[in-house]
């Protein structure tokens, strides 16, 4: 597809553009209210549009976008753009609609210096108030702000006009799908600052602006306050305002008229002094506020927020094989045999299970055991070598049970408190019915045959993968992929991990998330990248609902302060969910090669804590390390063959894990990795943070030895500030491990953490 082009038209003619010449319509795209500012490059077409103050714009015209697969011809582009009611070339300012500015032309010519000249019309439709740095915002607002439900966004912005007259300003929001925008009114916290905050209560595309005016009769009885104090008499100041309020009553109707009418009617009949305390009274501030006509209205930009259900921001993760779920590695594990663990992974208290692919495993260049490039004969293969002859994305591999078993599974895992979570994963095996079905899906090479995958330095050669650009892809591609995740959602599955996301376009994800949540709002998308930052920004931007992270390799004090405080910071809080993956079949950090239990405990503390979102596979609660010599790779990797556990064996960490959930599930601070704070522990050793609740009512402290060999001591300090307390505050601590309570007296306090149990939890309150 050639870059997408931006024009701007009635709806209707965009329409019939897309069927006359090839391009595929996706708008409408603007939005009342809104500013944009468009170019379309190989045209030299330079337009902004803004009609934020009177609304100038008329309501039928959209912000369109239009996705040619061609270069399109201008000859029938000018002739479109000069149709009635379209907006074309414009030779003067003159023939300018009201609140378009720029130049418009169809020829591939340069802007002129004049071009940047701005029209005293033009200038005087410009907002008097200015609104600006505003948050949450992502890029502009080209990006929709993550939330879940029931979460309180709060907003701020710098508001601000020339001279000294009192502002009024508030936010307007709503979901998407309703007419009517609720409001909340901003607090002015000095500054031009400004602050608010609204709750969204529903899935999906919500979105929010700002609105400010000024407030003429609050500025009036600013000044009133002002001079009446200071001893200047204000008789004309209390004939302007008798004259505010008629005006406010011969602009309004009913009863709120003939309220005016009367107050306006008390005023004049009142002593000067009384007049004063009149005006300045509660109840005709209420009244004039009705009333007001808000003068120099300006509205800001419309920004998206897309707002998930509770799991997109606080779940607990255990990945497992299905088909290691036996009791002899020569018997391949079903879904029958999974409903065995459900019990014991819900009482460790995770409430999400994720598969690897359970899809049909190629059998050409099948991968054997310690990813050997020959298998045996009963070598299983990687289930992410997807499909055979059996079938690909859509099917079951046949000895893990039928469709009917996994429809089994899904509700007996629900009754566990558990959602089944599938590996959606864009890569197929040579034995793929893709590769015949859809030859034109691939790249092939010109002696016939197709390049294995790599993402180097890791070889995958019993894996192919699809060309999304190729001619054949598109749309066919592309949407077989979508109903491919649409038809597993329809079998219960409302949670996907996907297999590096980094390495196919965003375009494709930006469009087949917004389609499959378009339908089933509830579904999540966990982004398995560990790429550049930008790349894993941006899936979050696209919609991934949380993603891997770094989290892995952070592993000194320096290094997770920085990370964690870098995850609390913009733009990552707005657009980035972390998943504190302890390990993956694919990792197997470093750190647990030689740490032992007190390592394991170590990495289960930081995760749990960190963030909202965590994750585990199966063997880190029986503390498994053992490493490929020189790699972060698990010896006997579970990618390549059936293993069987003893999940009763000695020196577990199973009931730690548990009741680290289980703190994580009774106290709301935990519930999201934002709001994390670091405090002072003078050791370099111990890592120190809190987190608290959005009301105040919860707070964890968290005390972490990063040494998994040696006891560590430090002093630290209370965080008594953040509960308005002085320096010799008495608190009370409760050590959610182990629950024993004790009181602090003072800021200034010492610990030890031993690396038996290397981490304390305490709740802190006040007495």
């Amino acid at each position: 597809m050639a870059p997408v082009r931006v024009a701007l038209f009635p709806e209707s003619v965009a329409v019939r553009w897309a069927a006359e010449w090839g391009c595929r319509y996706s708008g409408p795209g603007f939005q009342p209210g809104s500013g944009y500012s468009s170019v379309w490059p190989p045209l030299c077409f330079a337009l902004s549009v803004d009609n934020r103050g009177a609304g100038l714009i008329p309501a039928q015209w959209r912000h369109i976008h239009l996705n040619f697969s061609s270069q399109p011809r201008l000859g029938p582009i000018t002739a479109l753009l000069r149709e009635s009611g379209a907006v074309s070339e414009f030779g003067s300012s003159k023939e300018r609609p009201q609140g378009v500015r720029g130049r418009c032309s169809m020829t591939a010519e340069t802007l002129t210096p004049e071009d940047s000249i701005l029209p005293l019309s033009q200038a005087l439709l410009l907002p008097r108030i200015a609104i600006e740095s505003t948050t949450p915002v992502i890029d502009g607002g080209e990006f929709a702000v993550k939330a879940v439900v029931g979460q309180r966004v709060n907003v701020t912005s710098k508001v601000f006009a020339d001279g000294h007259d009192k502002l009024a300003v508030l936010i307007r929001w709503r979901p998407l799908q309703d007419e009517s925008w609720h409001s909340v009114v901003m607090t002015d916290v000095g500054n031009n600052g400004w602050e608010g905050a609204f709750t969204v209560a529903q899935q999906g595309p919500h979105e929010y602006c700002i609105e400010a005016w000024i407030d003429t009769f609050a500025s009036f009885c600013y000044e009133l306050r002002k001079k009446h104090e200071a001893g200047v008499p204000v008789s004309l100041e209390l004939q302007e305002g008798r004259s505010l309020v008629l005006q406010a009553a011969e602009r309004s109707d009913n009863e709120l008229r003939d309220r005016l009418m009367l107050l306006h009617h008390e005023l004049s009949g009142l002593l000067e002094t009384e007049q004063v305390a009149q005006f300045l009274h509660e109840d005709s501030a209420h009244l004039m506020t009705q009333a007001d006509h808000r003068a120099y209205l300006s509205v800001s930009t419309v920004y998206p927020i897309d707002v998930e259900r509770e799991a997109a921001q606080f779940a607990s993760w255990y990945e497992l094989f299905p088909r290691s779920i036996t009791d002899d590695p020569a018997r391949h594990g079903t879904f029958n045999d999974v409903h065995a663990r459900l019990s014991m992974i819900h009482d460790m208290g995770f409430d999400v299970l994720y598969f690897p692919p359970i899809h049909p495993i190629g059998r050409s260049h099948r991968k054997g055991k310690n990813n050997s490039l020959t298998a045996g004969a009963d070598d299983p293969g990687s289930p992410y070598a997807i499909g055979s002859e059996e079938g690909g994305h859509e099917a079951i591999h046949p000895q893990l049970g039928s469709r009917d078993d996994f429809r089994r599974l899904v509700k007996a895992a629900a009754e566990h408190g558990l959602e089944i979570a599938l590996d959606f994963a864009i890569q197929c095996s040579q034995d793929h019915p893709w590769l015949k079905q859809h030859p034109g899906w691939f790249n092939w090479r010109p002696d016939g045959t197709i390049k294995y995958a790599e993402n180097p330095p890791k070889k995958y050669q019993d894996i192919v993968n699809v060309d999304f650009y190729a001619a054949d892809s598109i749309p066919s591609l592309w949407t077989e992929l979508r109903d491919i995740v649409v038809g597993w959602v329809e079998e219960g599955v409302k949670t996907f991990r996907v297999d590096n996301p980094h390495t196919k376009p965003l375009p494709f994800w930006q469009w087949l998330i917004s389609d499959v949540r378009s339908r089933h709002p509830e579904v999540i998308f966990l982004a398995e990248a560990f790429t550049t930052p930008a790349m894993m920004a941006r899936l979050g931007k696209v919609g991934y609902s949380q993603s891997y992270t770094y989290f892995t390799w952070r592993n000194t004090k320096a290094e997770l302060s920085e990370y964690l405080t870098q995850l609390n910071e913009s733009p990552w809080r707005e657009c980035y969910r972390p998943n504190f993956f302890v390990n993956t079949p694919d990792i197997n950090p470093g750190f647990l090669h030689e740490s032992g239990r007190p390592g394991f405990l170590i990495r289960a503390a930081l995760a749990t804590m960190g963030s909202g979102l965590w994750g585990m596979y199966s063997g880190f609660e029986l503390c498994e390390a053992a490493p490929v010599p020189g790699k972060e790779e698990y010896l006997d990797s579970e990618k390549y063959e059936i293993r069987p556990r003893d999940f009763t064996a000695p020196g577990n960490i199973i009931a730690e894990i548990a009741q680290l959930n289980r703190i994580r599930r009774q106290n709301p601070a935990l519930h999201t990795h934002l709001g994390l704070k670091l405090y002072n522990a003078w050791n370099d050793n111990i890592l120190y943070f809190g987190k608290r609740s959005d009301d105040g009512s919860n707070f964890i402290l968290v005390a972490v030895n990063l040494d998994p060999f040696n006891a560590q001591e430090a002093h630290f300090e209370l965080p008594l500030w953040e509960l308005g307390l002085p320096d010799d505050a008495e608190t009370q601590g409760e050590d959610l491990m182990n629950g024993h309570r004790w009181t602090w007296y003072g800021k200034n306090q010492w610990m030890r953490i031993e690396p038996q149990m290397p981490f304390g939890i305490w709740r802190i309150t006040v007495s």
